[in-house]
């Protein structure tokens, strides 16, 4: 027990307890976090009992070590006796050592500061040292200039835009150059002292003359062509940091000049390829004027000389001032009102444009192009959404008009039968043609294409829902409310011809559109930079479903209706026994007339659409109708036979009652075996005539349960006694 205090100072406790001991000993020990840990394993009566109890146990526990020790705890106070006095016998030596310790602590730090101190002036006087230092190479600077450039110190004050007596050249003036931007670091290294402002007008006095001599330097190294002059301004005007001034320069004295005589109005009306002439001009401006530029500023087989970069005379020099003479001398060119006008314009400038970054020479200098205020300025200056608005209102004007009225004939020369379709791939086509496209609306343009298909789809639904089902309608209430129409505006019903016209165009523009894409929309966008067009075919191919999704329902519709004009012709079959009961008729031998006006409506109508209908889309209908036409004739001619039996088992029955001799004989056909033999002669009649339509008669099924139907009840026409 003694060996296990040292380790553990807790004294074990039972082994039913929910917690362990160790968990008390932990220095992050949180009475919350330990009832909850213990509380998911027992009830908090459980952890109560197991707390009293090792409670107990400590308890226990501490009299136990008291009783083990208990000499050592009555001795505690007697061994403290004389404690205080070896205390006050240690604390006189320890305040003389920390008096000694304070004293070295304040000398160190006056030691420290002196060092600082001296370190601080040290470094001011370092300081003021290279500043004078600095200025002293101003003067210097300034008056080596002075002499370089001929100015007398003696007239510095009496004349502050002194020029040399003669104009410098060559070697001299890279010399000033060098020298000057020297003179230039140090006055920045120097600003705000007393002597920087009192030379100041010296200084403005080299400047004026430096620059004077770099001008002239630069405009005759211009005017005679000489590339080595060129060479040494260009890097005189770099050295000193003042590249845009020598662009500014070039701008000012030769390109502003040419453009201001060539960018009119005067101009544009006077030259016979009118704004194309004038672009055409400007652009020789470069080759004649700006070749000796380019070849020293980006080097060329002709000029192998050294080459000064940093400059692009065309970027920061031509191309600025193209657009701000353009934009303040010939500012009607981008005006929108007239959308042909402005889309020649614009097509035009984009090809200028293209030229001009093609005379660039380099994609650096393209970027840069690109990148210039001015050139954001001039695309600006293009209202290309108001000019897109004007053709979104030409085309989708046009096309909403032509659905006014709909089912106009298209022209002879038309391959679609109605106006609204021909007027509708009038304006698609209109969307990608070279007189309207433009590259930077070709998301517009995409978005009109689908927007025009969506508006068609929808006209054929509008059709199928308010004029076919109105149809329906005012043939179902004909019957209640004859006298209930009212002539408002509303247009007549549409024929079947018309919507056999209108599937056949809608087929057509499905069919169509995917070529118009491949060979029109695909090549323009790929002229743009687009290479992915899933996504866009994707939605082409959901215009073309919305438009063919509404075919099957107008289908329907003719099929329904044909089927209804022919079977009026089929209440006839209801009055052949009428025909020959007790009218000792003779035995038919020919179909019945109605049979020739049964298909009537059908030929009529593949005779009349036979240009508008496709073959296998009329084969498809002329079925649909014979099945349907054949399924009311199967339901007539049976219930008739019903009935006919029912009559003729009756009429046996009323012959067996009553009293007669004991034999009769039959002379020829009964009337019923007449009616049996008439629907006979009728439904192969019947067949000869689907034979007609190029439909095998034996392909519809219902016509072969009808002629089953037809040859069971038929009976021969025997003599018996009875």
């Amino acid at each position: 027990m003694a060996g296990d205090t040292g380790k553990n100072p807790l004294p074990s406790g039972p082994s039913t307890l929910c917690f362990n001991k160790e968990d008390f000993m932990k220095e992050d020990f949180n009475v919350d976090q330990f009832i909850m840990e213990c509380r998911r394993r027992v009830q908090l009566e459980t952890l109560r009992d197991d707390l009293s109890i090792y409670l107990k146990v400590l308890k226990s526990a501490m009299i136990e070590l008291i009783n083990k020790d208990y000499a050592d705890f009555v001795n505690l106070s007697t061994n403290l006796v004389g404690m205080d006095k070896a205390i006050n016998n240690l604390t006189t030596p320890l305040e003389h050592l920390k008096e000694e310790v304070m004293g070295v602590q304040s000398a160190m730090s006056a030691a420290v500061v002196e060092v600082e101190e001296k370190l601080l002036k040290r470094k001011q006087c370092r300081q003021k040292k290279a500043c004078l230092q600095r200025l002293m190479n101003i003067i210097q600077s300034v008056e080596k200039i002075e002499k370089l450039l001929g100015i007398r110190a003696q007239l510095e004050e009496e004349e502050t835009h002194a020029q040399p007596t003669s104009q410098l050249t060559g070697q001299m003036i890279e010399r000033v150059a060098t020298e000057f931007n020297k003179l230039q670091f140090y006055v920045n290294k120097s600003r705000g002292m007393p002597l920087v402002e009192e030379i100041k007008p010296r200084i403005s006095t080299i400047t004026t003359t430096l620059q004077y001599s770099l001008e002239g330097s630069f405009t005759d190294g211009l005017n005679n062509k000489d590339t080595d002059v060129l060479r040494q301004c260009l890097r005189t005007y770099a050295t000193i940091n003042k590249m845009k001034d020598a662009e500014s320069l070039f701008r000012q004295l030769v390109v502003r000049p040419y453009m201001e005589e060539v960018i009119t109005e005067q101009f544009i009306r006077t030259n016979p390829h009118g704004l194309k002439g004038m672009y055409a001009k400007v652009l020789d401006f470069i080759p004649t004027h700006c070749k000796i530029l380019k070849e020293v500023t980006t080097g060329s087989f002709q000029s192998p000389g050294e080459v000064v970069q940093g400059y692009d005379f065309l970027v920061n020099a031509v191309w600025p001032e193209i657009v701000s003479n353009i934009e303040a001398r010939t500012p009607n060119i981008f005006a929108p009102g007239n959308p042909d006008i402005f889309h020649q314009r614009y097509t035009i400038s984009i090809d200028f444009l293209d030229k001009f970054e093609h005379q660039c020479g380099s994609q650096a200098s393209v970027k840069r192009l690109r990148a210039h205020p001015s050139f954001n300025t001039f695309m600006a200056k293009w209202s290309l959404p108001v000019y897109f608005q004007i053709r979104f209102q030409e085309i989708a004007g046009a096309f909403e008009t032509a659905l006014c009225s709909p089912f106009n004939n298209a022209e002879d020369t038309s391959t679609f039968r109605l106006h609204s379709t021909h007027n509708l791939w009038s304006c698609l086509k209109t969307c990608w043609s070279n007189d309207t496209f433009l590259p930077a609306l070709c998301h517009r343009f995409w978005k009109l294409t689908l927007q025009l298909l969506s508006r068609y789809a929808t006209w054929l639904t509008d059709v199928k829902e308010q004029e076919l089902d109105r149809r329906k309608q005012e043939e179902s209430d004909g019957a209640t409310k004859p006298g209930s129409g009212e002539p408002s505006g509303i247009q007549p019903p549409v024929t079947i011809g018309q919507i056999v016209c209108v599937i056949a165009d809608a087929q057509q523009v499905s069919d169509k559109v995917p070529s118009l894409f491949n060979e029109v929309i695909e090549p323009k966008l790929t002229s743009i930079g687009n290479q992915d067009n899933s996504l866009l075919l994707e939605s082409l191919q959901e215009s073309q479903e919305a438009i063919t999704n509404q075919l099957p329902s107008f289908g329907a519709y003719i099929i329904q209706e044909i089927t209804n004009q022919c079977s009026v012709n089929l209440k006839l079959v209801s009055d052949i026994p009428r025909l020959y009961r007790r009218t000792n008729r003779d035995v038919p031998s020919k179909p019945s007339t109605y049979l020739n006006s049964l298909l009537k409506p059908l030929e009529m109508f593949l005779e009349e659409n036979k240009t508008n209908l496709a073959k296998s889309r009329g084969q498809e209908w002329v079925l649909a109708v014979l099945q349907n036409l054949t399924e009311q004739y199967y339901s007539i001619v049976s219930d008739v036979l019903t009935a006919v039996k029912k009559m003729e088992d009756s009429l046996k029955r009323l012959k067996r009652s009553k009293t007669t001799p004991n034999f009769s004989i039959s002379q020829g056909m009964s009337d019923d075996d007449k009616i049996r033999l008439q629907m006979v002669l009728d439904v192969e009649n019947f067949g000869s005539k689907i034979e007609a339509l190029d439909i095998p008669k034996d392909s519809l099924e219902m016509y072969r349960k009808l002629h089953d139907l037809v040859e069971a009840a038929r009976t021969p026409a025997p003599i018996t006694a009875q």
